[in-house]
């Protein structure tokens, strides 16, 4: 198992629901409620966090926001667990500066998305992510999500980036390419490809859906026996919380729960009424409807 640990929640980011929002003046990060949300994730399985990931709306925070959830994730973070900090652009100069500032707060790892919209060739990967690595002393996840990025990292060069020092794992969301890479530790990327993940000697997974099923996604990577029998039984939740754009699938859900309010950041919005009554299905199906239900 990779010392950052075997199951990571990309966790979300809690917006406080109060009056006089707009698009230009958004809702406020809930700093109360990520403590909060960051003490149920753990109570619920995860070894860890990843903040201000994808799935935490990082794109539609401020620097001073970004790097507030960061170092809120660390002050409060439970004994014994692990604080992974989104700090990826595509811009290297800012990726730099984030990677920076979030190793000076105390984070035990960087989450570093491959450069998205400029679409840099593999020279130009190289170099960012060689300049990123110089920019901490702590160990680097690249995360490879071409659906999002508009580039894909093959195989072959993941193994040439971890040759520079300080890359040792990969967050894999691109199903093509699920396989062992040499010098890397491997986590899934997607809920539906844990499974896959694992069979091909992954460490874990990087999960959305551990916020509400931790403990059966950590069965999963603890007991081999068990892994097609609970995957099978998870599979619905999963495709749930892929029926539209995440992270507002997951947010409906722990809204649903009770967790925390449905709150985005436009351009993400809260899940229409069939999105929700699939996820509510889905939810249902697996008796965790109850805001109080077996973690």
């Amino acid at each position: 198992m990779s010392d950052l640990g075997a199951l990571l929640t990309a966790i979300v980011t809690p917006f406080a629901d109060v009056s006089g929002t707009t698009s230009r003046k958004p809702a406020p990060v809930d700093e109360e409620g990520f403590v909060k949300l960051h003490k149920l994730v753990i109570e619920r399985g995860s070894d860890g966090v990843v903040a201000c990931g994808t799935t935490g709306e990082a794109s539609t925070l401020s620097d001073d926001e970004h790097l507030g959830v960061i170092k809120l994730a660390i002050d409060n973070k439970p004994a014994g667990t692990t604080v992974v900090a989104g700090v990826g652009s595509n811009d290297t100069a800012h990726a730099c500066h984030l990677t920076e500032r979030a190793t000076e707060l105390g984070a035990d790892a960087i989450l570093s998305v491959t450069p998205y919209y400029n679409r840099p060739n593999r020279r130009g990967i190289i170099a960012h992510f060689t300049e990123v690595a110089k920019a901490t002393d702590k160990p680097i996840i690249l995360y490879n999500i071409p659906f999002r990025t508009g580039t894909d990292m093959p195989n072959d060069l993941l193994a040439e980036l971890a040759q520079i020092d300080g890359i040792s794992a990969v967050k894999q969301s691109n199903d093509a390419n699920l396989a062992a890479v040499d010098g890397l530790d491997l986590y899934a990327g997607n809920d539906d490809t844990i499974l896959r993940t694992l069979e091909v000697g992954g460490v874990g997974a990087i999960s959305v859906a551990s916020h509400l099923v931790g403990h059966d996604i950590k069965r999963m990577i603890e007991s081999p026996e068990e892994r097609t029998d609970v995957h099978a039984r998870l599979s619905p939740l999963f495709a749930a919380l892929g029926v539209t754009t995440n992270p507002s699938p997951i947010k409906a859900a722990l809204s649903m729960q009770g967790h925390l309010s449905d709150i985005f950041r436009l351009p993400i919005v809260p899940c229409d009424e069939h999105e929700a009554s699939v996820i509510t299905s889905a939810l249902s199906a697996l008796d965790l409807l109850d805001a109080g239900v077996r973690a």
